[in-house]
């Protein structure tokens, strides 16, 4: 865990009046599917702090779904599209020490300072990946960013593990670089 997080964690009770366990209990009775909606719930129903109900949302989707289950839920049923995920995260991990990988309930993003990358089982036959590539022009595979709206300026469809070739790595290396 970073330092400004185990901090911000520390000063939780003082800020908010609660811990973090007692938020995560809090969250729990209500059973908010949407984490939008559970960050407007701590905010308009118990005066919380924008970054500090963000955070106790995020924190508590963590405790009940671990990185792994998010994944694995993803690909139920999308099976054939797995071994694409493990090959983009295989190549994405190779370009430096420095990225956090974030599996959320639909997709993972990959970070850096700014999110560079995202990996989305669009369909039982496909996986989005989008790419933040500012002042690139769409090319090629290189399509708009469609779903992804601003997340994303760019993304390509994958069917086959044999579509993350070159090219693709290429654009995904790129939008590493441009994520400082």
């Amino acid at each position: 865990m970073d330092k400004a997080l185990q901090t911000m964690i520390e000063n939780m009770p003082e800020k908010t009046g609660k811990k973090l366990e007692e938020w995560i209990q809090i969250l729990k009775k209500e059973n908010l599917e949407k984490h939008s909606a559970a960050v407007t719930f701590l905010k308009t129903e118990h005066g919380v702090t924008h970054g500090f109900a963000n955070t106790i949302v995020t924190l508590s989707r963590d405790k009940t779904d671990s990185p792994d289950d998010l994944v694995s839920m993803q690909y139920k049923g999308k099976a054939l599209l797995k071994p694409i995920y493990d090959m983009l995260l295989l190549e994405i991990n190779k370009l430096g020490e420095d990225i956090v990988i974030t599996p959320k309930k639909g997709s993972v993003s990959f970070i850096r300072k700014k999110q560079f990358a995202l990996i989305k089982p669009a369909t039982k036959t496909r996986i989005d990946l989008g790419l933040k590539l500012k002042d690139i022009a769409v090319q090629g595979r290189l399509e708009d960013s469609g779903p992804f709206g601003t997340m994303c300026t760019h993304r390509i469809q994958l069917k086959s593990i044999s579509d993350v070739d070159a090219e693709v790595i290429g654009w995904v290396s790129k939008a590493y670089e441009k994520s400082v």
